[in-house]
C-alpha cells in the first residue's frame, strides 16, 4: 500500500507555523501527522494489508519519525523527488491513501488551502474542474493503474477530489471555516475515523476504479504574476493561454503530471 501524506490537513492545523519547523508548535503537530498517518496504516492492517511505503510529502518533506511508523513501513523522505507528492508509486501497489490533504488554490473556504506553490499558483484546473493536489496527483495512481482509496482532510478536499476519484472512502477530520481557521474533532476521534476509513476502503478494494480523468488531459495553471507563466512556456507541451495561464496537454497522464511539476519548480526561481 502506498500512503502520500501532507500536513495542513491534519487535525488542529490552521496556522503555517503549526506545520512549518523549528518550534514547539511544529513538534507538536508533527506528532498528530504522525498518529493520523499510522492510524490509516493500523486500518490496513486490520484489513490484512502487509507492506508500505510512506511518501512524506509535506514541506520539507521529512516531517516523519521513520522508527515510529506503524507496519514496518518503508519511509521515503528528502527534497526534489521527480515524481514529488507521488514518488515511489508504481503498478505493484494495490491500493494508495492521501492523508492530511488540503484543498486547492482555487478554494476560498479551505483551511491554508494552496496547490503546491502558493506563492505562484492562484489555481489549478484538470479538464477545466478545479483541482487541488488530490485531484492531480491521481494523474499518477491513473498512470500506474493503482486505485485512490482513501483521503483524509477538511471536507472541502474531500468535494474537490470526488470528480476525479468519486468513490473515494472519505475522511473529514475538521470543517474549515477560513483560510485560518477549522473546527476539528478531537485528534483521537480523528485517529479513528481514519483507522476505521482505512479498514473499510480495503475491505472493498475491490469495487474501486482508477480515478476519473478523460484522456487526453489538460492541466491548466493560473499563477498570481506573469512571470511564471511565461517561463513555464520554455518546457515542450506548455501553451500560454493568457496573461498569466497556461496549458499542459498530453495523452500520457504520467508524462502530464511530470510537466506540471516542472512548471511547479521553475515558478519556484520567480516567486521565493
Amino acid at each position: 500500500m502506498f500512503l502520500s501524506t501532507d500536513m495542513e490537513g491534519t487535525a488542529g492545523v490552521v496556522d503555517w507555523s503549526q506545520c512549518r519547523g523549528p518550534g514547539q508548535e511544529y513538534e507538536y503537530y508533527r506528532g498528530q501527522l504522525q498518529a493520523e498517518v499510522n492510524a490509516a496504516i493500523d486500518g490496513a492492517l486490520a484489513a490484512g494489508a502487509t507492506e508500505f511505503l510512506v511518501n512524506d510529502s509535506h514541506s520539507t518533506m521529512q516531517n516523519l519519525r521513520p522508527d515510529e511508523l506503524r507496519g514496518r513501513a518503508s519511509y521515503l523522505s528528502g527534497r526534489h523527488k521527480p515524481l514529488y507528492m507521488m514518488e515511489g508509486l508504481d503498478d505493484s501497489f494495490d491500493a494508495a491513501f492521501f492523508v492530511s490533504y488540503h484543498g486547492s488554490a482555487g478554494s476560498t473556504s479551505s483551511v491554508l488551502h494552496h496547490t503546491y506553490n502558493p506563492r505562484a499558483i492562484a489555481e489549478v484546473r484538470l479538464n477545466d474542474a478545479i483541482a487541488g493536489e488530490a485531484g492531480v496527483n491521481a494523474l499518477v495512481a491513473l498512470a500506474h493503474g493503482v486505485p485512490v482509496v482513501l483521503i483524509s482532510g477538511d471536507r472541502v478536499t474531500i468535494e474537490e477530489a470526488q470528480p476525479f476519484c468519486p468513490d473515494v472512502e472519505a475522511v473529514v477530520v475538521k470543517e474549515s471555516v477560513s483560510h485560518n481557521a477549522a473546527l476539528s474533532v478531537h485528534p483521537d476521534l480523528a485517529r479513528e475515523l481514519i483507522r476505521k476509513g482505512a479498514q473499510r476502503a480495503l475491505a472493498r478494494l475491490s469495487d474501486f476504479q482508477l480515478p476519473s480523468v478523460t484522456l487526453p488531459a489538460e492541466l491548466t495553471v493560473r499563477f498570481h504574476n506573469r512571470a511564471p507563466a511565461e517561463l513555464a512556456c520554455a518546457l515542450r507541451g506548455v501553451e500560454q493561454r493568457e496573461e498569466k495561464v497556461v496549458a499542459i496537454r498530453n495523452e500520457d497522464p504520467l508524462q502530464l503530471f511530470r510537466t506540471f511539476i516542472a512548471t511547479v519548480i521553475l515558478s519556484r526561481g520567480v516567486s521565493d
